[in-house]
């Protein structure tokens, strides 16, 4: 699943923890974890909560840059 993949990446990227992205977009830690491991597909919601504190787009969180 290209999101978790994704995800991961712009996190990294970033030099966040799970636990601090999860604080930036109001989730827990856990909902982030399981998003990364694609056992969860966020809602369009949290998707462009991530967007925004990763400073992307949902198009590239969900396709890839």
């Amino acid at each position: 699943m290209k999101i978790a993949e994704n995800l991961k990446k712009f996190r990294e990227e970033k030099g966040l923890t799970q636990e601090e992205l999860a604080q930036f977009v109001g989730v827990n830690q856990s909902m982030i974890a399981h998003i990364e491991n694609g056992l969860r597909i966020p809602s369009l919601a949290v998707s462009l909560e991530l967007a925004e504190a990763l400073n992307t787009t949902v198009d590239e969180l969900c396709k890839g840059a």
